[in-house]
């Protein structure tokens, strides 16, 4: 069973609240706080695909460039150490580091 909704390139995690008895979930992975709740499931994902849609359309009329969850850049933290024997392996294959992590990154998922 998923928890994650998705719709237009976002996605969502859904939680229950027991004491208020609803579904409710907010965009995952950007910085805007887009937010929605339901009593049934269906209700749920249609609160879902609204506030994506309504997101947009706000975005649309603001002239705001809507956030997109995935950019295909992020910052990777690691030990120094792990760093270092990272760059080597890169140049000692004759690539960037860059490139390296995404080979490794597609041989792992």
């Amino acid at each position: 069973m998923s928890s994650v909704l998705k719709h237009g390139g976002y996605t969502a995690r859904v939680e229950f609240s027991a004491e208020d008895r609803v579904f409710f979930g907010k965009l995952d992975d950007i910085t805007d706080l887009i937010s929605f709740e339901g009593n049934t499931v269906e209700e749920l994902e249609n609160a879902f695909v609204e506030a994506v849609e309504d997101y947009l359309t706000l975005c649309a009329t603001t002239g705001k460039q809507p956030e997109k969850p995935f950019k295909g850049s992020f910052n990777v933290r690691m030990q120094p150490e792990l760093h270092r024997r990272a760059a080597l392996a890169s140049r000692e294959r004759n690539m960037s580091l860059n490139q390296l992590v995404v080979e490794a990154v597609q041989h792992f998922v």
